[in-house]
């Protein structure tokens, strides 16, 4: 089978994105449009052992950062004078031996599926991906002969009354030998309405030169691209539903679909896990089963074991949790925790780079920062671990057994040894050996009949 290269067109302006953003830079469902058209790409070329190439244009000092961190290469369009100039500076030099695929920076639902029968079609022939659309206005126009045969791709600027009445569409996307564009592209003219070249025209060149062209209809999903915000926002929502069906589909309960968000391609939920509405998922996501996801949660980068509850409005980045753990509602879990089996951390506390040992608490209005809390701790409410001087970050280490009494500041770097108890109220500023009681805080005082101040009558 001959060597599968790829070519990602990404040089347009996108001025109706109204930004000074690129437009395939914006982001649907977690990630850039044009990350989404670059995995298609990668795991075709896996496949086949070919090249990603990526024409920039506009906005490149951007585009091109990403498209390298990607592992694709980048070609410079640096004027901008249409999609068939954009392909012919991009394949001249690949290997006239193989296939070219064309795909858009902005047509970012484009499946695997959708694309091998293209590339099967196009193996010695020119091969087009279109649609069947209600509303074709702004899209090329298919025409066929009587006979069904592809004939000419028209585009909507240069399409008579009578082929703007066509709905079957262009969707822009190719396939072909790599020999047949390399010959093809350099006799396209810029006679027509935008002064361009159109890759479009290259359908016309191959009938005139009496070769076959095939046109394979796809889905209308698979080709819709984005122009506008207005597009973006309506791609974002059928993804979302694609990866919302997909998830229950496999077993996992969404209490209320549409108000749940899957952003980033790396989400894995076990069977019989329920996700309550409004919570927002950020790839990576691993979440083993019968758990369930509270309402109003947000999730980043985060890993959750068995039988775990994570209650309402908890917000976690980077995060590790063990089985049968309970977490919120109302907590923060910030980048390198660890939540070990049968932890529980309650209403407004915090968590941040600690690791929390197994059955530990840790249950209300609590801030541990840059701690290592050790096994069946019991944090009581209000404790502080004061972590920072003002210039570094100190560690604060509880042994095992630990019981800490509530509304006090530990002040790092300390070692609580096990077995420590800490009275309430207490400000504790050094280690504490094992199976002891610190207390540190003033006497209380009794003044009898102790009268308040009062306001004088002027």
């Amino acid at each position: 089978m001959a060597v599968l290269d790829v070519v990602i067109l990404a040089a347009g302006k996108g001025s109706r994105m109204h930004s000074s953003f690129p437009k395939v830079l914006h982001e649907l469902a977690g990630e850039p449009m044009l990350g989404h058209v670059i995995a298609v790409a990668k795991s075709l070329t896996d496949k086949r052992g070919g090249r990603i190439r990526v024409v920039t244009g506009h906005g490149s000092d951007q585009v091109d950062p990403f498209v390298v961190q990607h592992g694709a290469e980048v070609i410079h369009q640096d004027e901008q004078l249409g999609t068939g100039h954009a392909l012919r500076i991009a394949t001249h030099d690949l290997d006239s031996g193989g296939q070219t695929l064309v795909l858009y920076g902005d047509v970012p639902l484009i499946s695997e599926e959708d694309i091998d029968p293209l590339i099967s079609e196009g193996q010695n022939h020119l091969a087009v991906l279109t649609a069947i659309v209600d509303e074709p206005d702004g899209y090329g126009r298919i025409v066929r002969d009587s006979d069904g045969g592809l004939i000419a791709i028209v585009e909507h600027h240069d399409a008579s009354e009578e082929e703007r009445a066509i709905c079957e569409i262009n969707s822009g996307i190719y396939a072909a030998p790599t020999s047949l564009f390399q010959e093809l592209l350099p006799n396209l003219s810029t006679s027509n309405a935008q002064n361009e070249y159109y890759l479009t025209d290259c359908v016309q060149l191959s009938v005139n030169s009496g070769r076959e062209v095939r046109g394979f209809r796809g889905t209308t999903t698979a080709i819709m691209g984005v122009n506008d915000r207005s597009q973006l926002a309506e791609l974002n929502q059928l993804l979302q539903r694609q990866r919302r069906n997909t998830l229950m589909a496999s077993g996992v309960t969404l209490v209320d679909p549409d108000t749940v968000y899957l952003n980033g391609r790396h989400i894995d939920i076990r069977p019989d896990t329920i996700i309550e509405p409004h919570v927002t998922l950020n790839s990576p996501i691993t979440v083993a089963s019968h758990v369930r996801i509270g309402f109003g949660s947000q999730l980043t980068d985060v890993e959750i074991g068995e039988n775990s509850v994570i209650k309402q409005y908890t917000v976690a980045e980077s995060v590790s949790i063990g089985n049968d753990a309970q977490v919120g509602p109302f907590t923060r879990l910030r980048p390198g925790t660890e939540l070990s089996d049968a932890t529980h951390v309650g209403n407004f506390c915090e968590i941040k780079n600690a690791k929390v040992g197994r059955g530990s608490k840790v249950n209300h209005l609590s801030y541990v920062g840059d701690a290592d809390v050790g096994q069946r701790v019991n944090v009581g409410a209000g404790t502080i671990t004061c972590n920072y001087d003002g210039a570094y970050k100190h560690q604060t280490k509880f042994g095992n057994d630990v019981f800490v009494g509530s509304n006090t500041s530990l002040i790092a770097p300390i070692t609580l040894g096990d077995g420590v108890t800490i009275g309430a109220g207490s400000v504790i500023t050094s280690d504490v050996e094992p199976q002891s009681l610190a207390l540190a805080r003033s006497n209380q005082i009794h003044i009898p009949g102790y009268k308040r101040p009062k306001k004088t009558k002027d």
